[in-house]
């Protein structure tokens, strides 16, 4: 155990004295306990010395014992000096989050490492396997207690940390920008439907299949440009799954509740709309087999259901447009778009596919989209339109993708 011991202490000490010496209070950086890299290279050192040792005796009476004992030493060598540079990268990586200069902490590591090869220097080696099965080992509890300790690591492994502060740096995708912010709604309600649904007179609810808040603030902009004066309320909200079935169930959902046995009692908005004389319809353009459609819509409450044959937007708007025309009643409608489905027509690969063809032949299908449901709610200026994307493009190349937010979807209610 004490063969053990001294490299984890030495270890430990070249990791925690430079964070000593840089800590400043009120600071907030987890910080391993001893350094993982420091630890595998001080017991290949101490492997290496004792083979060093015995190949040099040798060597005075063999001239093949020479060679041997020459590579051994320049591999000592070499593994001392990648200890030296590790406590280099790690000494770097503490005074750039502070963005401070090396100064005179570039002589910490040369000390800390010095005093840690002397405490293991007369330690007795492991064998190889051995010291394999250790590092093993103790990766193993470093990655098991950090799922229980995120906190506070117990190794710290430098290389990982730099590698990580050079590579360059995407844009957030995660969190709308304050300019953004400041000019639309952003919420992460999931009840955007239910709050502008209106029980005096005929709604449809439209999601957009793929429709995404893009990075370039003017890109939305000119995609809300296409409605025009019919916008009453314009923003963003956020998914929780980039599933098409998962926001058409989000999107039509009027209360969700549990008894006491922990059983999910869910009304959904047709059922509510059904029980005070609204006519219900869905449609969709596509076949009712996909995502299953023909169970769970039917499960949803709606009293009509409509399934085209591949039947494009301006097909199903049409029959939108027609069940409208009907005025002896109220309707509820609920329509999810198929047009922007990925991956689009005539593109053979997914991912590998150019990011620029790809966003040309989206914006142009999307903007057809909207332009259809802009001149629907033009010609039913007294019925509710809430539309809304259902997630943001996906099945696409991943230059494509980094070009919206991830999981940041529109919402825009029009008249």
């Amino acid at each position: 155990m004490q063969r053990l011991l001294y490299p984890l202490i030495a270890s430990a000490l070249i990791t925690i004295v430079p964070f000593l010496l840089t800590f400043e209070k009120g600071q907030d950086i987890a910080r391993g306990l001893f350094g993982y890299e420091y630890f595998a290279l001080l017991l290949l050192l101490v492997f290496l010395k004792d083979k060093m040792s015995t190949s040099l005796r040798a060597a005075k009476t063999s001239n093949q014992s020479k060679f041997k004992s020459s590579v051994i030493v320049v591999l000592f060598i070499v593994i001392a000096c990648a200890l030296f540079a590790v406590a280099w990268i790690d000494l770097q990586n503490q005074l750039a989050i502070k963005n401070w200069s090396t100064s005179w902490y570039g002589l910490v590591p040369f000390a800390t490492c010095g005093l840690s090869i002397a405490m293991v220097w007369k330690i007795k080696p492991y064998k190889f396997n051995t010291i394999s099965f250790i590092l093993f080992a103790a990766l193993f509890i470093h990655l098991a207690a950090s799922n229980q300790f995120p906190s506070q690591p117990l190794a710290q492994i430098p290389t990982i940390d730099y590698i990580e502060r050079i590579a360059p740096k995407p844009v957030s995708r995660s969190s709308i920008s304050e300019n953004f912010k400041n000019k639309y709604i952003v919420t992460d309600s999931v009840t955007i439907t239910r709050d502008f649904v209106d029980t005096s007179r005929n709604n449809v609810v439209i999601l957009v299949e793929s429709w995404g808040i893009p990075l370039d603030i003017n890109r939305f902009d000119s995609q809300l440009d296409i409605f025009a004066k019919s916008i009453t309320k314009v923003g963003a909200h956020n998914r929780m799954y980039s599933r098409t079935r998962t926001a058409e169930r989000e999107d039509l959902m009027q209360s969700f509740s549990r008894d006491s046995t922990g059983r999910k009692d869910t009304t959904f908005l047709p059922q509510f709309f059904a029980n005070i004389g609204y006519k219900t319809t869905f449609l969709f353009g596509q076949d009712s087999l996909m995502h299953r459609r023909y169970k769970y819509i039917a499960n949803i409450g709606f009293g009509e259901t409509f399934y085209g044959n591949n039947q494009s937007d301006n097909a199903i708007a049409n029959k939108i447009d027609s069940i409208l025309a009907d005025t002896t009643q109220m309707h509820f409608i609920a329509w999810t778009t198929s047009d922007t489905r990925f991956p689009l027509p005539g593109f053979s690969s997914i991912y590998n596919s150019d990011a620029n063809a790809i966003d040309s032949a989206y914006t142009k299908l999307l903007t057809h989209t909207l332009e259809i449901i802009a001149n629907l709610a033009h010609k039913h200026p007294d019925t509710r339109f809430i539309v809304q994307g259902d997630h943001n493009p996906i099945l696409s190349p991943i230059k494509f993708q980094e070009r919206f937010y991830k999981r940041w979807v529109p919402f825009v209610i029009l008249n």
